[in-house]
């Protein structure tokens, strides 16, 4: 398919054709965030909600410009608000706050590798939320984002976000609580 077919697709709700259309996109998108934000996480974080954005308004498109053109600007916009964001709340590196863990294995304490296995588990349960769960406990518990930046981050209000996110650490948590039972059957 063509730009415009693809386009088209995607404006009637076909996320197959928007996927295609954020594959031939995506290199020069990320390009573009990188220069942008100056660091790989920054720009991984600019990217995902620049195609978020341009997924919710993609019927808004009007041809008037490429798909690319189009990305370029929500791009623009979405890393100017990341920094914005960022620079508000700026923090000091954890870099310069942690030591580092001596790795070797005689002299790894083994709280570390409990904490591994623990981290192992959560990660495993946070697969199995549903996807609009598992972004709010992302948002708020990885991220730090604010309610309100979660709220406006997901087209939803501030009181939904909050009830939203207790609902997912509850899942979450029975999931947890869940395999450490059937752990400690076996």
């Amino acid at each position: 398919m063509d730009e415009a077919e693809l386009i088209g697709a995607a404006q009637g709700g076909d996320r197959q054709a928007f996927d295609e259309l954020v594959r031939r996109t995506f290199t020069d998108t990320y390009t573009l965030a990188r220069r942008l934000t100056g660091n790989e996480e920054d720009a991984r974080d600019v990217v995902q909600d620049a195609y978020l954005r341009a997924w919710r308004a993609i019927g808004k498109f009007r041809g008037e410009a490429q798909f690319s053109t189009w990305m370029y600007r929500i791009t623009a916009n979405a890393a100017t608000t990341h920094m914005r964001k960022r620079s508000r709340h700026r923090a000091e590196p954890l870099d310069d706050v942690v030591q580092p863990i001596d790795t070797r294995m005689e002299t790894q304490p083994a709280g570390v590798a409990e904490s591994a296995d623990e981290l192992g588990r959560i990660s495993e349960a946070l697969e199995q939320l549903p996807p609009k769960l598992r972004s709010l406990v992302v948002l708020k518990d990885v991220y730090g984002l604010p309610h309100e930046a979660i709220a406006e981050e997901l087209g939803i209000t501030v009181p939904a976000a909050k009830v939203r996110l207790h609902r997912a650490r509850r899942k979450l948590r029975d999931l947890l609580y869940e395999e450490g039972e059937q752990a400690h059957a076996v």
